[in-house]
């Protein structure tokens, strides 16, 4: 199953694969490493690469501050190229580099700016011209560039991004929030939006952007991802639908489940009425993902909300679990209280399912402690 740090590390491998100037699927195997472990591999790439850079750097860093910004610009251009260029103003210091960005055209900038040493990028971007900023993100965007666009959104300042937000589009958002680098902005910029540019955003990923969707979600803070989560239930049932679908397709459960526990009554019911959880595989896959993870007390509330033949799908599928997977389910509902939501699941198993819970260890042990109490 593709879990919510799972999400954040596919983000991070492609990261790293940009700096290594590999094709990303070479690092497809960190998508399963721990979240931490994977963060820490691309901050400590980021100092093997920018730190050690050849004495070569230096002294054409050291030359450029010889001459005039429009004349270093002119070299960085026809001499160096964006790669080298972006090299040498890594080691520039942060305005000096930010005045001969301001010499150079655009579309060479924005070319160059995937391979800047991501720890200056704060500095520089502060000392550029607003409108520069802007013309270089919008530049980014049609370029495709959302990796790159991820590394400096979190820098920029707020009205930058008004502007920036109002000239592209919404998948754009999507994907550029999937790899922001600074994830304690994202409640921020999500607030610059609005509700309504906010609902065009979440309603974009049904073209295909669910998994990024899902994983900006999960870097919302709590309010955020409540809102985003009530803006997806509310989407036409047929795009909402795909959600589920995708979840199932790509074992997305432990990242959906939790925003499905954000939702009101009404709004549950909705999702509980999609034709997907009608669908006794989708069901099952659910109800495995819910062992795996622990996330009952997310899931039982929508269970209630599904009409009878899908809750008698989920006892089925509950009832055909291993014990062990069913001792641990009772140990999960025991933990966290959930009796009085899960009785009434065990009560629409058949006889032969129901005599396997009632004489599982944890069962017993819970039957006692009702006894004594």
């Amino acid at each position: 199953m593709i879990t919510v740090k799972a999400l954040g590390n596919r983000a991070e491998a492609q990261k790293i694969a940009q700096l290594l100037d590999v094709p990303p699927e070479r690092l497809e195997f960190l998508h399963a490493l721990p979240a931490e472990g994977v963060r820490q591999l691309r901050a400590r790439t980021v100092d093997a690469l920018f730190d050690h850079a050849p004495d070569m750097l230096d002294r054409i860093a050291a030359a450029t501050k010889l001459v005039p910004a429009g004349v270093a610009a002119a070299i960085s251009q026809k001499a160096l190229g964006p790669r080298l260029a972006a090299s040498v103003a890594g080691r520039l210091e942060a305005g000096r580099a930010a005045d001969i960005i301001e010499k150079l055209p655009v579309a060479f900038t924005a070319e160059s700016c995937g391979h800047l040493d991501p720890r200056r990028i704060a500095g520089v971007v502060d000392r550029l011209d607003e409108d520069l900023v802007v013309r270089i993100a919008v530049a980014l965007a049609e370029r495709g560039d959302h990796l790159t666009m991820g590394r400096f959104v979190g820098h920029l300042r707020d009205r930058a991004l008004e502007r920036i937000l109002q000239l592209v589009d919404d998948r754009v958002v999507l994907r550029v929030g999937f790899f922001i680098d600074l994830p304690e902005r994202l409640d921020a910029i999500l607030g610059l939006m609005g509700e309504e540019r906010l609902t065009s955003v979440v309603a974009a990923a049904g073209d295909g952007l669910w998994p990024e969707a899902l994983a900006v979600a999960a870097l919302a803070g709590p309010g955020r991802r409540a809102e985003i989560a009530a803006l997806a239930a509310r989407q036409d049932p047929r795009r909402l639908d795909e959600l589920v679908r995708t979840a199932h397709e790509q074992e997305l459960w432990e990242a959906l489940l939790p925003l499905v526990a954000l939702l009101s009554e009404e709004d549950r019911r909705a999702v509980a009425a999609l034709p997907s959880l009608r669908d006794a595989r989708v069901l099952g896959d659910v109800v495995r993902a819910v062992v795996a993870t622990g996330l009952w007390a997310e899931f039982l509330p929508l269970v209630d909300a599904l009409p009878p033949e899908s809750r008698e799908a989920v006892a089925d599928a509950a009832g055909a679990l291993p014990d062990a997977d069913l001792d641990a389910m009772v140990l999960e509902v025991e933990k966290q209280d959930l009796w009085d939501a899960v009785l009434p699941l065990v009560e629409l198993m058949d006889e032969p399912a129901k005599e396997r819970v009632f004489a599982l260890p944890a069962f017993q042990g819970q039957e006692q402690r009702q006894g004594e109490g």
